[in-house]
């Protein structure tokens, strides 16, 4: 007897595209970040329509034990001198981690405990990034193309924005002064 041979959902990792899976697809826009970007006349200056980023993941069973694998695509952009960011968010299920990978652009992970330490690490291709329980997390994208970000989470974590509605303990402003052209504030 021969086994049949499934081909399994792909990713292209040069651009985070997927493939042979069905898919969800969720874009986020400039009016659902509301409260997000610290200068509100700059961002109800914006396009409210504008795409700020998109997420696609695959429909998979959900359930303790269960995993699920998407990629936010966070495009290049800026609303008053601070970088496009994802929302940013703890797990309802606080013990619970995630795993991000680089795919394309640069960018930064802003990584924060419940007590208010704040981190941040390079999110660059082939970037590996362990995030821990108990850690809330963002994508920014500091570059001028978009940056991609392959995630695997378990299905059960959940997303509790609530927790952060007083904002992030650290902001990645736009600067002429730094090579890198952006610098860190306090949020």
């Amino acid at each position: 007897m021969n086994p049949d041979i499934i081909l399994p959902p792909q990713v292209a990792w040069a651009s985070g595209v997927f493939a042979n899976g069905p898919l969800i697809r969720k874009t986020t826009r400039v009016a659902d970040l509301h409260a997000v970007f610290s200068d509100n006349d700059a961002w109800l200056g914006s396009d409210p329509q504008q795409s700020v980023y998109d997420v696609e993941m695959f429909d998979s069973p959900s359930g303790e034990g269960a995993l699920y694998v998407g990629v936010t695509h966070l495009h290049a952009g800026k609303i008053g001198n601070e970088f496009f960011m994802t929302r940013g968010h703890f797990h309802q299920r606080r013990e619970q981690g995630e795993v991000y990978f680089g795919l394309r652009g640069c960018g930064l992970l802003l990584l924060q405990t419940e007590s208010g330490d704040a981190r941040l690490e390079r999110v660059t291709p082939g970037s590996v990034h362990i995030i821990p329980p108990f850690t809330a997390h963002r994508l920014i994208n500091t570059a001028d193309e978009t940056l991609s970000a392959l995630a695997v989470w378990p299905s059960v974590a959940g997303h509790d924005y609530a927790a952060l509605a007083g904002g992030f303990a650290l902001r990645v402003f736009t600067s002429a002064n730094h090579s890198q052209g952006w610098e860190v504030g306090h949020g």
